[in-house]
């Protein structure tokens, strides 16, 4: 959005530094300031990093003001060297640090994987980037989940099965002994801490909990 660039989006990543969530672009003034709209900054001074996006964010709403590319630490500008800013934020606390508040959002963003076109468009390429994009959704897709296995006796297997928030049907193969199999399923790792004393009261024996680095559907 910033450069216009004429790429290829392989895919979109939900991230961020401090969550799973999109991150917000905002428009921001320090607390004292007059200014209650985006309305107000007719004539203004715009600090950010997204001047070409700040730029048609003004033109959206037919407000004309000077924007100027910050080299970073752009929280400190304003009021003396900018009446505004437009920054990126994930949860507002450095704005709030540098008593500055909300005016508006600009938009929200997610991270993309991007290509070239003319890379994207050659097979062998192509095949490489999306394998590459498979692994990086694996890898998001894993986060915060963790492997749980045991062994159950059959007469206990319903019972156990019903306690287990699995992501998908939780795998039950046979074991040696004919009287017992083993369970293997993927769960929050939140839910952990409450699900083994559960599962051993239940009957499961041998409860391993084990890392997941990635989840391919």
């Amino acid at each position: 959005l910033e450069t216009q660039a004429d790429v290829v989006e392989v895919c979109e990543l939900i991230f961020s530094k401090v969550s799973r969530r999109p991150v917000r672009w905002v428009l921001c003034v320090p607390e004292d300031s007059p200014v209650q709209s985006v309305k107000d900054l007719q004539g203004k001074r715009i600090a950010t990093e997204a001047v070409g996006l700040t730029k048609a964010f003004l033109a959206r709403h037919e407000v004309e003001a000077t924007v100027e590319f910050s080299w970073g630490a752009t929280e400190v500008k304003p009021p003396k060297l900018a009446d505004a800013i437009v920054e990126v934020t994930e949860t507002g606390s450095s704005l709030r640090a540098n008593n500055l508040r909300i005016v508006d959002e600009v938009l929200q963003s997610t991270t993309r994987f991007i290509a070239n076109k003319r890379a994207f468009a050659d097979p062998w390429k192509r095949t490489k980037l999306d394998n590459i994009s498979l692994m990086l959704q694996s890898c998001l897709a894993a986060e915060g989940k963790v492997g749980l296995m045991m062994n159950v006796e059959r007469t206990r297997l319903d019972e156990i099965l019903s306690l287990l928030p699995a992501l998908q049907t939780p795998t039950v193969a046979a074991l040696s002994d004919a009287d017992w199999v083993d369970v293997n399923t993927i769960v929050e790792e939140r839910f952990v801490r409450s699900i083994v004393p559960r599962l051993k009261e239940a009957g499961a024996r041998g409860i391993v909990e084990y890392p997941i680095n990635k989840i391919i559907d």
